[in-house]
């Protein structure tokens, strides 16, 4: 079962390093620019501080250090980004849809990422263990 547990984690991981990678390193301006766009200012200095984070986030679930900080930074980062960017309340007709389901992505990874914060004791102590 660990093998598995382990396949999960890198392929959940990989959304976030794709991310990170793809569209807030290489894609920086239209990342930034689709931000701006959402009514987010200094766009592309926060494009690139959450890239960073989402590589961190990918590599602390995909290996498993501070796995559990890893998992809680992949709960804010989701949950943040789907009240500033993915606000599909705000829109109409086909970019309400696109948002909503971006959203509800977003979502459901936050599920994910709690999974796997729950299961991050049976890799032995966690830095959040003082807190819980």
């Amino acid at each position: 079962m660990d093998v598995i547990l382990i396949i999960g984690r890198v392929l959940y991981a990989l959304i976030f390093l794709g991310s990170g990678i793809g569209g807030h390193f290489m894609q920086t301006a239209g990342t930034a620019g689709y931000a701006q766009s959402r009514g987010l200012k200094n766009a592309e200095s926060l494009v690139r501080i959450s890239g960073v984070g989402l590589v961190a986030i990918a590599i602390g679930i995909a290996l498993g250090v501070w796995i559990d900080v890893a998992a809680l930074g992949a709960i804010a980062y989701l949950l943040i980004t789907n009240v500033l960017i993915h606000h599909f309340w705000s829109d109409s007709d086909m970019l309400q849809q696109l948002e909503m389901t971006n959203f509800m992505k977003n979502l459901s990874m936050v599920g994910g990422a709690l999974v796997i914060f729950a299961l991050a004791d049976q890799m032995g102590p966690m830095l959040t263990d003082p807190l819980f």
